[in-house]
């Protein structure tokens, strides 16, 4: 025999990831769901509310639901403009004295 009996002869095989081997744990339940799929109270509120926002600014600016057309609009800036000139003109007429 060889001066080495306790030596033992080996094949080298491929290296295969441990995770593979490893058993799967299973998932971590969503923070917003129990562990029994029930979601919370703050995620379902969340939710609503985001939805109602959601439908809010897109009938605002669909104009839906409002008085609010565009020749509403542009007669309220024309209405708007018109008073401005009118303020102006009648502050012009206080400093001359008139």
């Amino acid at each position: 025999m060889t001066e080495h009996e306790d030596v033992v002869d080996g094949e080298i095989v491929d290296e295969t990831p441990t995770a593979a081997l490893a058993i799967p744990s299973p998932p971590l339940p969503d923070p917003d769901y129990s562990e029994g799929g029930v979601p919370s109270f703050d995620f379902v509120r969340d939710k609503i509310e985001n939805r109602y926002t959601t439908s809010l600014g897109s009938a605002e600016l669909a104009g839906l639901g409002t008085e609010n057309t565009a020749e509403t609009l542009d007669k309220k800036i024309a209405d708007r403009d018109q008073a401005a000139k009118d303020r102006l003109a009648e502050i012009r007429r206080s400093m001359r004295g008139e």
